[in-house]
């Protein structure tokens, strides 16, 4: 019977040793990544193969975009309606793209066998720097959803030097207490795991009164996902426990996310207190929170031309993406109007623009952030 294979002494564990600036290798002659990746991978990590699909080539200095899904999805169904969007299209070719799907739930994935004993959500956080170090990226800037959101959450806090930034869509940063751990079964017990994943990614409206939408998701994860694979991990991330972070100054030796980072939740989505309760543990010299109207618990499928005019912003802030593109207007760079509030909640806590070549410095760590920004609250609450 096949198992997952064990953890090398480096990773075993959630407190992995943090990486240096040296790179170190999970695998002897690994080669620096080449210009182009383009392509589907299968990437052997500590605990078990990840499948990877890369879109671009490297791009000098700048950090890779790793996307990981939400539970129920794989990285098509989450991502496909942003990353094939034009507005997207216009940032992603200044950067390479990482697609990475949790073990088992790629397109056509083979099932587990009877006694597979999925990855905790820990150790799904531990198989990314294989990945990173598989391709040669220095660092990435990540985004998530749901379960995908709080997977590289986790690996933020194991391997900070690793994560330029994050954009966490629908996170909770909260585990099952006993409660929600007993709902959840005998919710089991009354209905199939398409409508719980179901209820886990949408609204009661949307469910009630999008029905297109509902239905098309619900043939598309039953027939594209393993449902047994797919079970394996739906019980994984209900058996999540809280991510250990605490806004700085709110606890002895806190601890928190070190990079900036862009908390996005539709209105009336599922996720909406738990992405309130993550932004209440972050630091808000590098936090941006954006809540989305009109935008479900789906926004990156709902709303991709407003969550990417958000991210070109955010990226801005960070130093890359000089300049926004209106296409509305003939001759111009300038920004549109309902983002300029946003981009100006970004200026002051982070390294200012520059161009997209990569030659500039990384953004500013929490006690760079904490020395520019003294004792005012740059945490941006934004709904458009």
């Amino acid at each position: 019977m096949q198992r997952r294979s064990q953890p090398t002494a480096e990773l075993r564990g959630a407190s992995a040793e943090r990486w240096s600036g040296t790179r170190r290798r999970f695998v002897p002659g690994v080669p620096e990544m080449p210009e182009c990746w383009d392509g589907e991978h299968d990437i052997e990590t500590p605990y078990g193969l990840l499948h990877v699909v890369l879109r671009g080539s490297a791009r000098g200095n700048r950090p890779a975009l790793l996307t990981y899904h939400d539970v129920g999805l794989n990285h098509k169904l989450c991502f496909n309606t942003l990353f094939n969007s034009e507005e997207m299209q216009e940032i992603t070719k200044h950067f390479v793209v990482c697609h990475v799907d949790a073990p088992g739930q790629q397109s056509g994935a083979s099932q587990f066998p009877q006694g597979y004993q999925y990855p905790s959500m820990d150790q799904l956080a531990a198989m990314l720097p294989s990945v990173v170090q598989h391709f040669g990226f220095k660092y990435v800037i990540g985004i998530g959803v749901g379960a995908g959101a709080y997977v590289l959450a986790k690996f933020a806090l194991i391997f900070p030097d690793l994560v330029e930034g994050l954009v966490l869509i629908n996170v909770d940063p909260n585990g099952k207490g006993w409660i929600d751990w007993a709902a959840s079964k005998l919710s089991g017990l009354t209905s199939t795991l398409s409508d719980m994943v179901l209820s886990h990614l949408f609204s009661q409206e949307e469910l009630a009164n999008n029905m297109e939408l509902v239905q098309s998701y619900r043939q598309q994860i039953a027939s594209t996902v393993n449902q047994f694979n797919l079970q394996l991990f739906w019980s994984m991330y209900n058996s999540r426990r809280d991510l250990e972070m605490n806004r700085p100054g709110s606890a002895p030796n806190a601890k928190t996310l070190r990079c900036p980072v862009m908390l996005v939740v539709g209105d009336n989505a599922p996720a909406e207190d738990g992405v309130v309760e993550c932004n209440s543990k972050l630091d808000p010299t590098t936090t941006t929170f954006l809540k989305m109207a009109d935008s479900g618990g789906l926004p990156q499928v709902t709303q991709p031309g407003k969550l990417t005019e958000a991210f070109k912003y955010f990226l801005q802030g960070m130093g890359y993406v000089a300049y926004l593109k209106d296409r509305r207007l003939s001759g111009g760079s300038v920004p549109s109007a309902s983002m300029t509030r946003l981009a100006r909640s970004r200026t002051a806590s982070l390294t200012s623009a520059s161009s997209v070549d990569g030659s500039r410095p990384r953004a500013c760590t929490h006690s760079e952030s904490s020395e520019a920004m003294g004792q005012i609250n740059h945490t941006m609450e934004v709904s458009c």
